[in-house]
């Protein structure tokens, strides 16, 4: 039995939900009206799931979750709240909350909610090294995951969360900087899902215009502006009964973010030009290398889209946090690009290797996969060696012979300041190509000259 501790100063949504979860079955509900008892219960009793009111007079729903965080409490939490405050989901969502939902409660969804976080608290409880979280054997779908190159444990045990999110159709969202292999689990949760037959459409938001974005994406009619000489299909239709895939999504113009919003929640569109609806069928996944608490703080990013977004949520490390990966993915890349090129060369010289361990790859992946793409081809021999690195590489401080000289390391923005700097160098300013080196997107580029005022 799943024991769920219900604390609300509404006694009508108490007994309403306690009768709900008992009906339910596998629930041992418990009910608390005055909050202020909340913390001696928690405290003596254990209970698996926290269903949390947020706005309660004496003791508030968040003075709960900090309790909780500051007394390492083992439980899951799902705030419930007919208060729709950006700053204190924000709030709640930073104290460890699995989800935070709107009154009056769709008990289907907070049935799903619930059976979901308590299979992510399965997935946590498994130690490293214990069951083979270190091994691909048990998963399900194997041959999905064989293009993702890995032997991090963390990695693998995000194949076993996109196994569990993908046999659901609710959206996903996926954390990650640029390059780190977003894409790539997008399209594994869409293999394994009974979309799989349809069409899976990759978009990359931060790619295109604001203006032309909502044309490509929504489709338009002839006529419908100047130029459009012919009807054209847009990326949410051509994904009908499949999956799309929103890279960047926080790039999105508010516009574009009401009418996906719309989709998301009436299954329907207009096409630019048309008074009339579509139906569509589609699964989002989204994916942001961008803090969006922030971006909802800022008023750049709206918060309804992203609890619409954010139903299931997945963090992918940085390359950088996966040291054992990198030979494996340097010698994937080596004989990917040799068959590519038509070259022989056998091996990744030891000084080298040592130097891509030390490296921080901003550009994660993506930017190693460049290097060894671009190294390969300068290469004349059967090693692959250090001089065959692009010219930006050989100044970086980067080897174990460079860290050990009793200079103090750089921090991660200086190195991918100097990084940045000596692409755009390498370039001779062209950031078409120098975003396509870094594995990020152009928009992202600039975002980041502007930063470090590199203009």
């Amino acid at each position: 039995m799943t024991k769920v501790l219900v604390v609300d100063d509404n006694l009508a949504i108490l007994n309403f939900l306690n009768v709900f979860l008992l009906q339910s079955g596998g629930f041992e509900p418990k009910t608390l009206q005055d909050s202020r008892d909340a913390f001696d219960l928690l405290k003596k009793e254990k209970f698996d799931v926290l269903l949390l009111d947020m706005d309660m007079p004496h003791v508030s729903g968040l003075d709960i979750l900090k309790y909780i965080n500051e007394n390492n409490i083992n439980i899951v939490t799902i705030v419930l709240t007919g208060v729709e405050d950006v700053d204190l989901a924000i709030s709640a969502m930073k104290c460890g909350t699995f989800d935070y939902m709107l009154k009056p409660i769709d008990e289907e969804k907070l049935l799903d909610t619930i059976h979901n976080a308590l299979k992510n608290v399965q997935l946590e409880q498994i130690k490293p090294g214990e069951t083979g979280i270190a091994s691909r054997d048990d998963l399900k779908h194997k041959r999905i995951f064989e293009n993702i190159i890995t032997n991090n444990e963390e990695m693998i045990r995000i194949f076993r969360y996109v196994e569990k999110f993908a046999v659901t159709d609710n959206s996903v969202l996926i954390w990650g900087e640029s390059g780190s292999g977003k894409e790539l689990i997008a399209k594994a949760i869409h293999e394994i899902s009974k979309r799989k037959d349809k069409q899976f459409i990759a978009v990359n938001a931060g790619t295109f215009a604001h203006e032309l974005f909502s044309s490509e994406f929504f489709g338009h009619e002839k006529g419908a502006f100047t130029g459009a000489d012919k009807d054209k299909t847009g990326f949410i239709e051509e994904a009908n009964g499949g999956t799309l895939f929103l890279d960047e999504i926080g790039e999105l113009s508010l516009p574009i973010q009401v009418k996906l919003l719309r989709v998301l929640q009436e299954e329907e569109f207009y096409k630019l030009g048309s008074t009339k609806n579509i139906k569509v069928d589609v699964r989002i996944i989204a994916a942001t290398n961008k803090n969006l608490f922030d971006e909802i703080q800022n008023g750049n990013f709206r918060k309804d889209l992203f609890f619409r977004l954010n139903i299931n949520s997945i963090n992918l490390p940085p390359l950088r946090e996966r040291l054992e990966d990198i030979p494996l993915l340097a010698n994937f890349f080596l004989g990917k690009f040799n068959e590519k090129y038509q070259k022989n060369v056998k091996k990744i010289c030891p000084s080298l290797m040592n130097c891509l361990k030390n490296y921080p790859f901003p550009g994660n992946v993506r930017e190693l996969m460049n290097i060894i793409n671009s190294a390969i081809i300068i290469e004349t021999g059967t090693e692959l060696r250090r001089t065959s690195l692009p010219h930006f590489f050989h100044t970086q401080q980067c080897c174990d012979e460079e860290l050990n000289n009793g200079l103090k390391p750089s921090s991660l923005q200086e190195i991918e300041k100097g990084h940045i700097r000596k692409v755009l160098n390498y370039t001779g300013g062209n950031r078409t190509k120098a975003a396509d080196i870094l594995g990020i997107s152009r928009v992202n580029l600039h975002a980041k000259i502007k930063k470090y005022e590199l203009e």
